[in-house]
Formats: structure tokens, sequence, C-alpha cells
């Protein structure tokens, strides 16, 4: 077994254990409409695990362009801004993975099934295509990772100067607000799958005030210094 079909087996796991709950007894499968077509699913899973082991070198590649804007003493964060950034990027993915895949899917197929107004009956069964299917939760992996990077961002800005622990307090009420709009936009349409990305979220956003705060002091006894 290859690379790409160990990779779809890894990202199929949660839908096919939603349709074993929400379609007992029909046998879970991916569909592909053009001969050509499961050769170019393939092709992305193989791209989606190059992106991954790729992602050292991408964060490193973001540090390197940021570091010479940045103090010397703050410089010395390269190693420990790759381990997180990519830890983070990492973290959010499997979370979105374990946590809301399994819910959105499960919501989502429950559409499914047979409906009826007494005298007339259709059946509706699900046809999902392998490229959408991978479409589908390559976006969602790369959203759910991306959010996840809060943290770094709020070390960037601090580190600028630009904000500061008590601005992220004051603008704490307005990030709830975003953070469930994004989680709206990036998830499926049900409230679960929203709250299963937008609490992280808030979460988050208090581990950047820490962040932030620690940041302050730092440049605070700099100054004093």
């Amino acid at each position: 077994m290859g690379l790409p079909e160990r990779v779809l087996i890894w990202l199929t796991t949660p839908f096919i254990a939603a349709w074993s709950g929400s379609l007992a007894g029909q046998r879970p499968a991916l569909h592909f409409p053009a001969p050509a077509s499961l050769f170019i699913a393939y092709l992305r899973l193989a791209m989606i695990a190059g992106f991954v082991f790729a992602l050292p070198v991408i964060f490193y590649q973001i540090w390197a362009f940021v570091a010479p804007g940045l103090y010397a003493r703050e410089r010395r964060f390269a190693l420990p801004f790759v381990a997180s950034s990519m830890l983070l990027f990492l973290g959010g993915g499997y979370f979105g993975w374990r946590v809301a895949f399994p819910v959105a899917f499960k919501y989502l197929l429950n559409f499914s099934g047979t409906i009826s107004d007494g005298t007339i009956e259709i059946v509706i069964e699900p046809t999902v295509m392998i490229g959408d299917y991978i479409e589908f939760v390559s976006r969602m992996l790369i959203a759910f990772g991306a959010v996840f990077e809060l943290p770094v961002l709020a070390f960037f800005l601090s580190a600028a100067g630009i904000i500061d622990h008590t601005h992220l307090i004051k603008f704490a009420r307005y990030f709830i607000v975003i953070a469930f709009f994004i989680a709206a936009i990036i998830t499926p349409p049900d409230v679960m799958s929203q709250f299963l990305l937008a609490i992280p979220l808030c979460m988050l956003y208090v581990i950047s005030i820490g962040i932030a705060w620690l940041m302050s002091r730092k440049r605070q006894k700099s100054a004093n210094a």
C-alpha cells in the first residue's frame, strides 16, 4: 500500500464512522466520475502529504522573512517558532479530523434516507465523489490548522510592539463574535460544528493574551535595564 492510499484511509476514517452510524447496512463508498478522476485524487493526496512534510521548511522560511525586523534577542526564538507553529497547525488539523469531522459528517449524512408524504415515497442516497471529498476535507484541515496559529500571530504582533495584552483583553468580547463568525464560514452549517471550532478558538485567544503579557513584561524589563 502506497502513501496516497494510507493518507486516503486516514482521511476517510471519520467519514466511514459517520456512515456506519447514519446509514447502517449500507457499505460506505467513494465514487469517481471519469477514468482520470481517481488518478487526480491520488495526486492531490500526495500533494497533501508533501505539504505536511514540508511544514517545517515553510515555517522556517516565514521566520527568515520576518526575522530581520526583530531585535537580536528575539531572533533566538527561531526554533521554538518553527516547532510551535508546526505543532499548532498539526494540532488544529488533528482536532478537526478527530472531533469536528465525525460530527459534521454525521449531520450531513443524516439528510439521506426515505421521505414520504403518504402516497409518494422517495429514497435519497448519498453518492460522494472522491475528488469532492478530498477537496472538502483538505480545505477543512487547512482551515483548522490556520486558525490554530492564533498564538503565533499574537507573538509576532506583540514582539513588534503593535499590540499588548491590554489590547487583547479589550478586544475579547469582539473576538468571541468573530470566532463564531469564522466558525460559521469554515464548518458545515450545523451549530455543533460551529461550537467545536469557536470554543477552541476562544481558548487560543486566552493563550494569546498570556503570550502578549509575557512579551510586554520582557519589553518592560529591557526598557528598565
